[in-house]
């Protein structure tokens, strides 16, 4: 992850949930006694978040001293502890709503990757994201597909061309958007082009797409459209693949599969917080 792009986003998520002030927490911790607290796995998974903990609680005291048991895109287990963090009190309940939300969620897209990448099982075909992620959360969202085992797709409109069916639309024909993007775009810029027949198909190749994605379409017509796509030509398959039906993609030999639900339909994994101790008791 960026390291500065990380910064920024805490301090704007921090800013959102503590405003002004704590005033629950400034109210009761009025001094500078330290604690501690644990982040304690409630489920299996395999966890996503460890410069989350460790930059976050820094952000706001940069004496909070944060370890980290596991490393991003190791499994854990129920009732493992997953961290310590340690610290003046009331920085540490003021941010540890906001770590652990994000710990969890990405917890969970690096867990539903996994049981992902497991079920398709296969030697060649690769798992990858889409843009369809949580406004503001797509660095990290894209991380944690990472950490299960996954790869990204482009990160947004502007790191790579992905001509659709209404750019297709709009230009009147795929040879017409293509022969645009390579007219204006520059030689490092590679071309996607997403198809959904076999006349698609061949237009896509002729026109010089460099990546080709079967949009919508079944295992066995893949098969089949997939014997029209020269080999220096990258295949990608996407739309109407789930956890579900995607071990029946495993032969179709695409290259990518591109999958939705990994950011938008994940569950956040069980991983509570709980106080360890408190040297004001000692």
């Amino acid at each position: 992850m960026n390291t500065l792009k990380l910064r920024s986003l805490l301090e704007q998520y921090f800013i959102e949930d503590i405003g002004e002030q704590d005033i629950t927490t400034d109210l009761i911790f009025t001094d500078d006694t330290n604690g501690e607290i644990v982040f304690l796995a409630k489920e299996s998974g395999i966890f996503c978040g460890e410069e989350i903990i460790k930059t976050g609680f820094q952000l706001l005291n940069t004496t909070i001293s944060a370890q980290v048991f596991v490393k991003d895109g190791q499994s854990f287990e129920i009732g493992q502890e997953l961290a310590h963090v340690s610290g003046k009190i009331a920085d540490l309940l003021k941010g540890e709503r906001v770590i652990l939300n994000l710990v969890q969620r990405m917890s969970g897209i690096a867990t539903l990757t996994r049981k992902t990448v497991n079920t398709l099982d296969s030697g060649h075909t690769k798992i990858c994201d889409t843009r369809k992620t949580t406004p503001g959360l797509r660095m990290l969202e894209k991380y944690a597909v990472r950490c299960g085992g996954g790869f990204n797709h482009r990160f947004g409109l502007y790191d790579g061309v992905m001509i659709k069916d209404n750019h297709i639309s709009f230009a009147g024909s795929i040879t017409k958007a293509v022969e645009a993007i390579r007219k204006n775009a520059g030689h490092m810029v590679k071309v996607e082009v997403e198809v959904e027949s076999e006349e698609q198909v061949l237009e896509a190749v002729n026109a010089g797409a460099d990546v080709i994605m079967f949009d919508n379409r079944t295992p066995n017509e893949i098969k089949e459209l997939i014997k029209l796509v020269p080999p220096s030509i990258i295949t990608e398959a996407s739309g109407g693949i789930q956890l579900t039906n995607i071990a029946d993609y495993r032969e179709t030999g695409v290259d990518f599969i591109s999958l939705g639900y990994l950011t938008h339909s994940y569950k956040a994994l069980d991983i509570s917080v709980k106080v360890r101790w408190n040297k004001g008791e000692e």
